[in-house]
């Protein structure tokens, strides 16, 4: 279908690889994030299960006949299906009966409650997530260097970032957000003002119809803003949202997690588990991350200015602006982002790990001065891979907000996220 001003994702080619082989797939991730403008960019017909003026009539029908729904010309979009979680096994179905690929696009911005009676779509509908627009999508980078030719021998680099560090703050707080993406300055920080505010007040409390009170909700969200990019606790942060005589128990406080996650809010790192030359105990512990490093902004009350006068702050957003833009290179490889720390207190911010095996390394930096020690960590993490039972670094990766990128004479790569692309 025509989509006018269409701005090209790096889920387009994943998306058409879907189609190809499987019948139906689902594109989930955080509302307002591109995932029904991307599905419409290939759909040749479309239903919108939230339109006003249709959805009673849409969740009647889903109800009663929903093949009625799935006629039309294909691939066929269907927006928001979980407010209707019956069409998952009539589309199922309908895949089966057709054996034919590329039938069914189906678009979510919420993971409905689980249903005895709904069926796995293993083999019928494959799962597609998509993030916030990263910097190479909103082109803020120049995508001189890509995460592809890095695993594919790059032994030398050589380009430069044109984002200053201004730039690199507001697009931090206005966020990956396609909307927001060609708006004045001053209306597109608003646009990460207004999806928090939708979390609060009406997102977590819809997707699953329990009432949850916006105040805590708000408090929650905050706490786990002043941790962001931490392996901070359960526990810590419920003392800290009830530090001021909130209250939280373990129990609402694990309802509220799931519901933030299920809307894709919450987006943490889990830890990769490697194996190592001697016996070394590896934390398990996830990072805590957003979806978008705007969130956090949003939560801690800061904007741009503020960023830049508080580069300790600014260096823990963006990490988790790092943490985003990685995750959508690294699917597009095939891949996937963790993060590693041991009971030495080694650590490594990011680990990219590709389903092949090959794996690499990347220490996230703001400034120049801590370059030599992030190098030292990435080379000691290496030395302590057991090479006879997993592959070693593909390389190593020192991602920063600077405007150079090159190699060190150690072999470990300098990059500007400025730089960056799949």
């Amino acid at each position: 279908m025509k989509v006018l001003g269409y701005q090209n994702r790096v889920a387009d080619a994943e998306l058409q690889e879907q189609l190809e082989a499987s019948g139906a797939v689902l594109i989930e991730g955080a509302k307002w994030c591109g995932k029904t403008t991307t599905g419409l960019y290939v759909a040749q017909s479309a239903i919108f299960m939230q339109d006003e003026d249709n959805a009673t009539d849409y969740k009647r029908i889903a109800s009663t006949k929903p093949s009625l729904l799935l006629q039309g010309d294909v691939p066929r979009l269907i927006d928001e299906w979980q407010d209707s979680p019956a069409l998952w096994n009539s589309i199922r179905y309908e895949v089966d009966k057709r054996r034919q690929m590329g039938q069914f696009i189906l678009t979510g911005s919420a993971v409905p409650s689980e249903d005895e009676h709904r069926h796995s779509g293993t083999g019928r509908i494959a799962k597609l997530r998509m993030r916030p627009m990263t910097l190479w999508e909103s082109h803020e980078s120049n995508g001189s260097v890509s995460i592809s030719g890095l695993f594919n021998s790059a032994p030398d680099i050589a380009a430069q970032s044109e984002l200053t560090i201004e730039q690199l703050a507001f697009a931090l707080c206005r966020g990956g957000w396609p909307v927001s993406i060609n708006m004045s300055e001053k209306a597109a920080l608003r646009v990460a003002r207004n999806y928090v505010d939708e979390v609060v007040e009406l997102d977590v409390h819809r997707v699953d119809g329990v009432e949850r009170n916006p105040q805590r909700v708000r408090k929650l969200l905050q706490s786990l803003a002043r941790n962001i990019s931490t392996m901070a606790s359960n526990e810590t942060i419920i003392r800290d949202v009830t530090s001021d005589d909130t209250t939280l128990s373990t129990v609402t406080f694990a309802s509220y997690m799931n519901a933030l996650r299920r809307i894709f809010v919450v987006d943490d790192v889990e830890a990769w588990l490697p194996t190592l030359r001697s016996k070394t105990a590896i934390r398990t512990s996830p990072k805590r991350h957003f979806v978008d490093p705007s969130i956090a902004a949003v939560l801690l009350r800061t904007n741009p200015e503020g960023l830049l006068r508080d580069f300790k702050t600014f260096g823990f957003l963006f990490e988790d602006l790092c943490a985003r833009d990685l995750r959508v290179y690294a699917q597009a490889n095939d891949g996937d982002v963790y993060h590693y720390r041991d009971k030495n207190e080694l650590e490594c911010d990011l680990i990219i790990s590709l389903c092949d095996g090959r794996w690499a390394g990347v220490e996230i930096k703001l400034g120049r001065n801590e370059e030599d020690d992030a190098a030292k960590n990435l080379l000691k993490l290496a030395s302590k891979v057991d090479e006879q039972k997993m592959n070693m670094p593909s390389f190593l990766m020192i991602l920063t907000a600077g405007q150079f990128a090159y190699r060190r004479d150690d072999g470990v790569y300098v990059v500007p996220i400025g730089c960056l692309k799949p």
